[in-house]
């Protein structure tokens, strides 16, 4: 086949160093190509009308729209996990606790890498101080730090690294968690003025503006999500994603119970006055259920308190005397 091919090139009048030219030059040429098309930008076409939709669309929201956190990029891709699944469970546990922000997953991977080393960097700051006889800290202080082992002293760093870093997380289920309950305390109230707005005539949409207004002094997270749905319908969000939103972002089991009986309501024309009115009631039903559950496990539980807090005493008072004869007994 060798031979065949330099037979060709001879019959071509093709020499070897021109076709090794030619096969540079073709290389060179791709690879001229190739970087430019990396390195050159948009089609300017293509950019302006990228930039035009951009505008329409945060001029058609005024940034009320939330957009799901896009996918990292460059240094922070070692900061921020790549897989979405992950990044949309800490994207839903920080909207639980009230952070709805288009960066705060960002903001809370970076909170957690910058308390892991500013709490072990100013230990390390104080422990050298202590050690090299600055005398920065108070005397009893300085004296503690000082006579700090190479033990204590990275036992302290594993202790504070761990509380940097798992500290925010346990900081945000607290608050996703006092946040619900304070949703679920209020929603009741919220929803009988909800319906009082609803018979005196308003709308169901201007009910819920009036209402969120009125509570935002007395129960400003139910306030705030009532008034967060109705910027994003305004903004043209269609109000059944609005309030599924709403009812995910809040985490409690009765908003979402709302949210699907009004736009049941609304879908086949009933009357919204009259379907609060029952919700109401079964939701007081359910409460009042739900209250005498905790009063029936009660004794239950007092019972193992008392328990374990009572036996030991009766154990002593009633074979304290006998032990105490027995030792008495064999002691001789």
């Amino acid at each position: 086949m060798l031979n065949s091919l330099q037979e060709m090139l001879a019959g071509a009048n093709i020499s070897p160093q021109t076709l090794v030219v030619l096969g540079v030059g073709f290389g060179a040429m791709l690879i001229v190509f190739g970087l430019s098309g990396t390195l050159a930008g948009k089609d300017p076409v293509l950019k302006r009308m990228e930039d035009q939709r951009r505008k329409r669309g945060a001029s058609a929201d005024m940034g009320i729209l939330r957009q799901t956190s896009s996918d990292p990029k460059g240094l922070m891709k070692s900061l921020i996990p790549v897989d979405r699944h992950e990044r949309s469970e800490i994207q839903r546990q920080l909207a639980l606790a009230g952070f709805n922000s288009a960066h705060s997953v960002r903001n809370f991977y970076l909170m957690r890498l910058f308390l892991g080393f500013i709490l072990p960097a100013a230990f390390l700051a104080m422990v050298w101080s202590a050690q090299t006889g600055l005398a920065i800290l108070p005397i009893g202080i300085d004296a503690k730090f000082g006579g700090m082992s190479q033990t204590r002293i990275m036992q302290v760093l594993a202790l504070l690294v761990a509380l940097g870093f798992f500290g925010p997380a346990y900081w945000m289920r607290s608050r996703a968690e006092e946040r619900r309950r304070a949703i679920d305390e209020s929603f009741p109230n919220a929803l009988d003025l909800i319906q009082i707005s609803v018979e005196a005539g308003l709308g169901f949409d201007a009910a819920m503006v009036r209402v969120g207004n009125e509570l935002s002094a007395a129960a400003p997270a139910i306030s705030e999500e009532f008034l967060t749905a109705q910027r994003e319908i305004q903004a043209g969000r269609s109000r059944e994603a609005a309030l599924y939103d709403m009812a995910a972002r809040t985490g409690v089991e009765e908003v979402q119970a709302f949210a699907s009986v009004v736009l049941q309501s609304m879908q086949f024309g009933s009357s919204i006055s009259e379907t609060l009115i029952t919700y109401a009631s079964e939701m007081r039903r359910n409460r009042e259920l739900r209250a005498q559950e905790q009063a029936n496990k009660l004794p239950v539980k007092m019972s193992g308190v008392m328990a374990s807090l009572m036996l030991p005493a009766l154990l002593i008072l009633v074979l304290g005397p006998t032990i105490l004869r027995f030792i008495e007994v064999f002691s001789k």
